[in-house]
C-alpha cells in the first residue's frame, strides 16, 4: 500500500485524497437567507446526521482565503437554514446554484428554482425538493486552517420540522427507491442509488 503523511503534501492534494476516498456523500443542499432579504442557496456533500435525539445534521461550509461563504454568515447571523436532500429530479438545477454569486444575488432565481413557505423559521424552503428539514442553527464551529482565518464553518443544525413528499413516506419510513438520492463522487462525477443489499448486524 502506499503511505501518505498529510503534513507532506499540500491542501489542494489532501482534498483530491478526500474526495475520491469518502464516497459516495450525500449533499445537502441548504438555503439561507441574508441580512437583506436576499434567498441564498448551496450544496455541499460534506454533510451528515449528528443525533436523532434531537434530530440534528452538520454541514461543514469550507472557507475561501478565511472568509465565510454566504451559507454560513446568513446561518449565524439569522440562527436558521433549511437543508433539502439532493436527487435525480433537481440535480441539474442544483449544479447551477453551486454558481459563485455575489451576495445579493438569489442562486434561486438563477436556477430557476421555486421557494416555498416554512413552516417553524423565516428561511423558505425550495418546492421541487422532495425532503427538506427546517433547521435552527445549534453551534457553528470554525475548523482547520490558523486561529485568525478557519478553513471551515461546521454548522450543526436541530432540524424543527421535517416535510417528505406523500410518495415516499410510509409507516415512519423513507423509500429510498423512490427519493433517487444523488450523491458526490471526485471531480464532476455523482452517482446514483445503485444495488441495495442487507446484512443482519450481529447480536
Amino acid at each position: 500500500m502506499i503511505a501518505i503523511d498529510p503534513s507532506n503534501q499540500t491542501e489542494r492534494e489532501n482534498y483530491k485524497l478526500l474526495i475520491g476516498s469518502i464516497i459516495p456523500r450525500p449533499i445537502a443542499f441548504v438555503t439561507s437567507l441574508s441580512a437583506e432579504g436576499v434567498l441564498n442557496a448551496a450544496p455541499f456533500s460534506y454533510f451528515t446526521i449528528v443525533t436523532a435525539d434531537p434530530p440534528m445534521v452538520a454541514v461543514s461550509v469550507q472557507r475561501k482565503q478565511g472568509k465565510r461563504k454566504d451559507t454560513s454568515r446568513n446561518a449565524m447571523d439569522r440562527g436558521e437554514f433549511v437543508v433539502h436532500i439532493s436527487d435525480e429530479s433537481y440535480i441539474s438545477q442544483i449544479n447551477q446554484a453551486a454558481a459563485a454569486l455575489p451576495p445579493d444575488e438569489s442562486e434561486v432565481a438563477l436556477s430557476g428554482l421555486t421557494p416555498v413557505e416554512s413552516t417553524k423559521i423565516a428561511v423558505p424552503g425550495i418546492a421541487e425538493a422532495s425532503i427538506r428539514m427546517e433547521c435552527v442553527l445549534e453551534q457553528a464551529i470554525p475548523l482547520g486552517g490558523t486561529e485568525g482565518a478557519p478553513s471551515a464553518d461546521l454548522l450543526i443544525g436541530r432540524v424543527v420540522h421535517f416535510h417528505i413528499a406523500d410518495a415516499l413516506y410510509e409507516n415512519g419510513h423513507i423509500d429510498a427507491q423512490k427519493l433517487k438520492p444523488v450523491s458526490r463522487l471526485a471531480g464532476n462525477s455523482y452517482a446514483k442509488l445503485g444495488e441495495q443489499f442487507e446484512i443482519e448486524r450481529p447480536v
